[in-house]
């Protein structure tokens, strides 16, 4: 069974937005990796590259993650949309 796949073929949705808000914070990939990693969570660089690259799914886990550390929702990272 295939795995699903936006419209124009990528992994996820927060890919984008993570680079947004990791820019806006001013981390580098290993800094961000580094915070979560300090917050509990077992998220290195790699892992980081392929989902702001597209080519790796995003778990439930890593979108709490993402929202606890970025101060955001979940639908900000999934749709963009702020509360």
């Amino acid at each position: 069974m295939p795995k699903p796949r936006t419209a124009s073929g990528e992994k996820n949705l927060v890919g984008s937005r993570l680079i947004e808000l990791r820019k806006r914070d001013g981390l580098s990939q290993r800094a961000l990796a580094y915070r979560l990693q300090l917050a509990g969570y077992d998220i290195d660089k790699n892992v980081i590259t392929r989902i702001e690259t597209n080519k790796r799914y995003v778990t439930d886990l890593e979108l709490k993650a993402f929202s606890e550390l970025f101060h955001v929702s979940y639908d900000y990272l999934i749709d963009g949309k702020n509360d």
